[in-house]
């Protein structure tokens, strides 16, 4: 059987979108079969050439059904269904077809209002932070905004997803013939733990956070952040 993901929540904006085709594509990096699955009538069929996943449109409800049906049918594939914004209805019914449900947030005090209503409203849900901020100081408040804010829910709070503005690549109509290195790595590390949530075998990934960024800090003044971070923490 199949396994199915949604990605959904009731605000739009998050990035469930770019959450949904790098996700695919870590799996189709990690050799899993993936199809990423189109559910916004707001948003038309990307090109499945090139990708490490197939692509499908489902943006009526007839269409979903028949795409869900075919899904399960395949042996040991994954499908990700991207379920658009402000669809209540659309998010409720996603939730009772998923295995495993995605709640995209970006830092902002109006993400984190909708995504603590959405983890009431799907318990099975887990959230996942998107287009997190590299900057080491404006991280760190998006880190504390969590703790003070989601703290309740933390054990349901993935690793976030950095704000990686290659990402946009795999949303145009046909991805360009080579990725870059950081996205590729991005992409694996958001595969990565969904796979190892599902309890599906996959090859070892060990990338850190900074080789998933464009433009990591150097060397030099990682160490001063570190130092002047590590003294702001001791007092």
């Amino acid at each position: 059987m199949a396994e199915i993901i949604c990605v959904i929540g009731n605000k739009g904006g998050t990035g469930k979108t770019t959450l949904s085709h790098m996700l695919c594509q870590g799996l189709g990096l990690l050799n899993q079969r993936s199809v990423c699955v189109l559910t916004d009538i707001g948003r038309e069929p990307l090109d499945p050439e090139g990708r490490r996943y197939l692509t499908a449109d489902a943006r009526s409800r007839d269409a979903l059904a028949k795409v869900v049906d075919k899904i399960r049918g395949l042996n040991k594939w994954i499908g990700v269904i991207d379920g658009g914004a402000n669809r209540s209805e659309m998010d409720r019914h996603l939730y009772g077809l998923a295995h495993l449900v995605l709640l995209p947030f970006r830092d902002s005090h109006e993400d984190i209002r909708t995504v603590q209503q959405d983890l009431e409203t799907f318990p099975r849900a887990l959230a996942i932070p998107t287009q997190w901020p590299t900057n080491p100081w404006a991280r760190e408040a998006a880190d504390k905004l969590i703790e003070s804010q989601l703290g309740q829910y933390r054990t349901r709070i993935l690793e976030p997803v950095f704000a990686i503005s290659s990402s946009k690549q795999l949303l145009q109509k046909r991805i360009p013939d080579s990725l870059p290195s950081p996205l590729a790595n991005a992409c694996r590390r958001v595969a990565a733990p969904v796979l190892d949530i599902l309890r599906i075998d996959h090859e070892e990934v060990d990338i850190d956070a900074e080789d998933a960024m464009e433009h990591p800090l150097p060397a030099q003044s990682r160490s001063g952040v570190e130092a002047t971070m590590g003294s702001t923490t001791t007092h």
